[in-house]
């Protein structure tokens, strides 16, 4: 499935310009840890979590992550939105709690 279909059938908020909304999602990592991001996601996969400092667009792209998704309402610092700009990481937002998005999340994707 493409990241454009993910972000319209969960209803996410893109707060970036950048990033290829056309990418084909390989699943999905869900994690607050920056170093288990980087030991165990995997490329094109989207990452779920509630940090919003710039470290995670480093991790993103470290990781070619296909795109970060903001759980819980939580809202990007302006430093981490300028990195991810520049970086072309799409970072996105929902107020829907990190449990339910991970079923969401497992509903549309599956296991890739």
């Amino acid at each position: 499935m493409i990241l454009a279909t993910v972000i319209k059938e969960l209803g996410l908020e893109v707060k970036t310009a950048g990033g290829d909304l056309s990418v084909e999602i390989t699943g999905a990592y869900i994690s607050d840890l920056l170093s288990d991001v980087m030991a165990n996601s995997k490329e094109d996969q989207l990452w779920v979590t509630l940090q919003v400092h710039p470290n995670i667009v480093a991790v993103a792209t470290l990781k070619d992550l296909a795109g970060i998704i903001l759980v819980n309402g939580r809202e990007p610092e302006k430093e981490t939105l300028a990195r991810a700009e520049e970086e072309n990481i799409p970072v996105m937002t929902t107020r829907v709690p990190t449990f339910q998005l991970a079923g969401k999340l497992y509903g549309l994707i599956g296991e890739c």
